[in-house]
């Protein structure tokens, strides 16, 4: 699997070859937290399915939605992370946001569907709106800048 980057100007390069998923609570609660380094090229993808809380948002009129704002915010720490990484928060595969977030302190957080851990300078150029979607070896994309 690769992650594969298109900006807002419809070029598209390879961020990483080296994905893995956390699928499970516990791989999602431990994220990065305890490795000394991350390699350029590899990602970890969080993908996460509407809660209850989401789904009750979803089908609320207006003022009463506003009791749930915020259930769809997925939030990362780097406690116990000893390196910088970038951190891209997406919703169906359009990026809300990107950070970078300092070992031991940093925090961020974004309404998303998916957020993906990368090492420190890794989402150089990836800005919000551009798109970024997984791939696997099979499709085509260009190659890594």
């Amino acid at each position: 699997m690769r992650l594969v980057h298109e900006s807002a100007d419809k070029t598209t390069r390879t961020l990483a070859t080296n994905v893995e998923t956390a699928d499970s609570l516990v791989a999602k609660t431990k994220g990065l937290m305890g490795r000394a380094s991350v390699p350029d090229d590899y990602a970890l993808v969080f993908r996460f399915e509407p809660g209850p809380l989401e789904r009750l948002h979803e089908r609320l009129p207006a003022p009463l939605s506003r009791l749930t704002a915020g259930a769809e915010k997925r939030s990362i720490h780097m406690l116990f992370v000893r390196t910088p990484l970038d951190v891209l928060w997406l919703r169906d595969e359009e990026v809300v946001q990107v950070r970078t977030l300092d070992p031991w302190r940093g925090t961020g957080s974004a309404a998303a569907d998916t957020v993906i851990e990368m090492a420190g300078g890794a989402a150089d150029g990836v800005a919000a709106g551009d798109q970024v979607r997984l791939v696997d070896g099979s499709e085509s994309g260009s190659e890594r800048d």
